[in-house]
């Protein structure tokens, strides 16, 4: 069953062009497109779409709050940020309002058609690069007090348990991760359940920040 994707950027160019590069694909089908993240809410109720690919600055409504509006109910469809700044506190401001994945305006739409389906499969999409910027905006200089406390932490998870972190915190899919561990991609979402709940954890950047403090990346 194809993705139902909603388009929503301010630029009507920019809405055309992402439907003439997106709209030949087979995975996807776009539902609508929206020019700023107010019609972008009231579009994701009549519409109901698997994922939102999601522009930043908006009028009305800016994307970083329509997508914790969006997020914020029952159901929602997942959000990936495509945008043309690429700056860690835009980058932390989308993961924090339930963002699935950041991409900027100049992915190439095979990237872009990648992340939108490995999202609606319930695979969040942040690059090895994106992973090591944030981790390094959020994570600051290296301190052994730090990196005693998260490991520290971390002992509250099994050897396997652990690899899966250190896996997470190098920016891998959870399909790089299985094939690295040598187990299923369902094994793998199974061990990150587990590390979440064990660590009182919401999302796995916060493991890969855990972890990259452990030293474990």
């Amino acid at each position: 069953m194809a993705v139902r994707l909603l388009v929503v950027d301010d630029d009507a160019l920019v809405r055309a062009g992402l439907r003439a590069m997106l709209g030949g694909a087979a995975e996807l089908e776009i539902v609508g497109d929206v020019g700023d993240g107010r019609l972008a809410v009231d579009a994701v109720r009549d519409l109901q779409p698997d994922v939102v690919l999601m522009d930043i600055t908006m009028p009305v409504m800016d994307g970083l709050a329509a997508t914790e509006v969006i997020r914020g109910k029952e159901g929602a469809p997942e959000v990936v940020i495509l945008t043309t700044f690429g700056s860690e506190e835009h980058l932390l401001q989308a993961l924090r309002a339930g963002a699935a994945g950041f991409l900027l305006k100049d992915a190439a739409p095979q990237e872009i058609l990648d992340a939108v389906v490995r999202v609606a499969g319930g695979d969040p999409i942040l690059s090895g690069a994106v992973t090591r910027q944030l981790m390094d905006y959020v994570a600051g200089p290296d301190d052994q007090s730090k990196r005693d406390r998260a490991l520290g932490v971390l002992a509250k998870l099994t050897e396997r348990e652990r690899e899966v972190a250190a896996a997470v915190a190098q920016g891998k899919s959870n399909a790089e991760i299985a094939t690295d561990l040598a187990m299923g991609v369902p094994t793998v979402k199974t061990h990150l359940t587990r590390v979440l709940t064990k660590l009182d954890l919401n999302n796995r950047v916060q493991v890969a920040l855990l972890a990259h403090d452990a030293g474990l990346a």
